[in-house]
């Protein structure tokens, strides 16, 4: 990049869900990386203008999310900078005077069409086997028509007027050059009849206004990009630069979606997955990985990233190797900092956290094993409650006659020893010696104790 050129990227998501989807936050970390890279500004705008799937504190559960994931942004809600409001349904008033400037110069229309005229256009487009597209019907009323109409305060939306002759190009930073045949772009709708923009709008006025330099989102966007590089040269403005990411895919390659995989932040927080094992894996699936390379933290990132080099198929979801992932991270930690995880997100009751020290205790026995915080009190809670065990499972190793006559001698031998004397050594010898003496398996002998004593096989 030319040293002279000033870099602000940005992430735009909606407040339509519960909380920053997973495919957000792997276009937020693009978009940080190479703000850092450039030495640019990493912005954040809500784009709130669908209010019929509007999820009521959404917006700080996703600004929340990203400062978690340590995604610090420059400018956006609650970090006001010089180019907000960075709520779109803040900025109305924004897009209704881009959108008249755009009818005064020809290159947009009033459409008094109704949901059954449109739906009379579709249904005669099937019949004929041709692309469902407005036919601009309404682009050839009268001046005085349009104004009378407009009087009687009649429903309408305003519509892009889009030539029909010639292609739509633009080069993206990832895919090179991608062009469309103008003749399938349908004149999209800006100003809906309740007076709210429509995305292709909004994100081409706010990009424009806020100075954006790249554009940064996911390929799911590659068929819109030609109607918003018409409405900037409609406008006259300079275009941005263009890099689609390829879209988080399930392993059947299918697009990431909550009834495959959980998408939400909020669910991967509440597992105990830690952030830095998030952005890890995310980083994973950027770019191609050596064996061995897996572990890096954001730093590594802004140092090595390549955004001309991502590849473009679409990279598969592993739950498996981000709990892989999440273990090193989790054994990376010290006990004292795992435990104050623990305790800080809810992972351990807060009637049994008085006792740090006891606590540091089981921490340092488990951690090993440990690849989510969630997992340790289902695999622990017998260090501090005596579990219940069903006979079914008590008896699923040993039968019951010989448990019966097992589990008293073991704690017999036990008794005779001195708690002071207790180690680990001390007490598997003894364990194997009621072992030998009963003409025990170690399996059948350590497995039986083990669910005696956890309540788990």
């Amino acid at each position: 990049m030319q040293g002279s050129e000033k870099v602000r990227v940005r992430i735009a998501p909606s407040p339509t869900g519960e909380n920053l989807h997973i495919g957000h936050a792997n276009t937020a970390l693009v978009s940080y990386i190479f703000a850092k890279q450039n030495n640019g500004r990493f912005i954040v705008r809500i784009e709130d203008t669908d209010r019929t799937r509007y999820v009521e504190g959404s917006i700080d559960r996703i600004l929340e999310s990203l400062l978690w994931l340590g995604l610090d942004f420059d400018e956006g809600p609650g970090v006001e900078g010089e180019f907000g409001p960075y709520i779109q349904s803040e900025r109305l008033q924004l897009y209704r005077e881009h959108a008249k400037k755009l009818v005064d110069k020809g290159a947009a229309y009033h459409c008094f069409c109704t949901a059954e005229e449109l739906d009379q256009i579709r249904n005669e487009q099937v019949t004929k086997g041709l692309p469902q597209m407005y036919d601009k019907r309404c682009k050839n009323l009268s001046s005085e028509e349009v104004e009378e109409r407009l009087k009687r305060n009649e429903p309408h939306v305003i519509r892009v007027d889009i030539p029909k002759e010639g292609t739509t190009a633009f080069t993206d930073m990832i895919r090179g050059e991608i062009s469309f045949q103008n003749e399938l772009i349908d004149d999209q709708v800006l100003i809906k009849s309740d007076g709210f923009p429509t995305y292709h709008l909004a994100v081409v006025v706010d990009d424009h206004l806020m100075e954006i330099s790249h554009v940064i989102r996911g390929e799911d966007w590659i068929s819109s990009t030609p109607k918003h590089v018409l409405l900037y040269q409609a406008f006259g403005w300079e275009l941005p630069k263009f890099a689609h990411l390829p879209l988080l895919r399930n392993k059947d390659k299918s697009k990431l979606s909550k009834r495959k995989n959980p998408v939400f932040m909020s669910w991967y927080r509440e597992q105990g997955f830690l952030p830095q094992a998030i952005v890890n894996y995310l980083g994973t699936l950027l770019s191609p990985v050596a064996e061995g390379d897996e572990i890096f933290g954001i730093q590594e990132l802004v140092r090595d990233f390549d955004i001309t080099k991502v590849n473009i198929t679409g990279p598969a979801w592993d739950q498996d190797k981000l709990k892989w992932i999440n273990g090193v991270y989790i054994r990376n930690l010290t006990v004292e900092d795992l435990s104050e995880k623990l305790v800080d997100g809810g992972f351990v009751p807060d009637s049994h956290t008085t006792d740090r020290a006891y606590l540091a205790k089981v921490v340092a026995l488990e951690q090993e094993r440990l690849k989510l915080l969630s997992e340790f009190w289902e695999q622990n809670q017998f260090f501090w409650e005596t579990p219940e065990v069903p006979v079914e499972l008590a008896t699923s190793v040993l039968s019951e006659e010989v448990l019966t006559s097992y589990l008293p001698e073991v704690i017999s031998a036990l008794s005779e020893l001195d708690v002071s004397s207790w180690s680990s050594k001390v007490l598997e010898e003894v364990l194997r010696e009621v072992q030998t003496r009963r003409e025990l398996k170690p399996r059948e002998a350590f497995l039986t104790l083990h669910i005696a004593v956890s309540g788990q096989k």
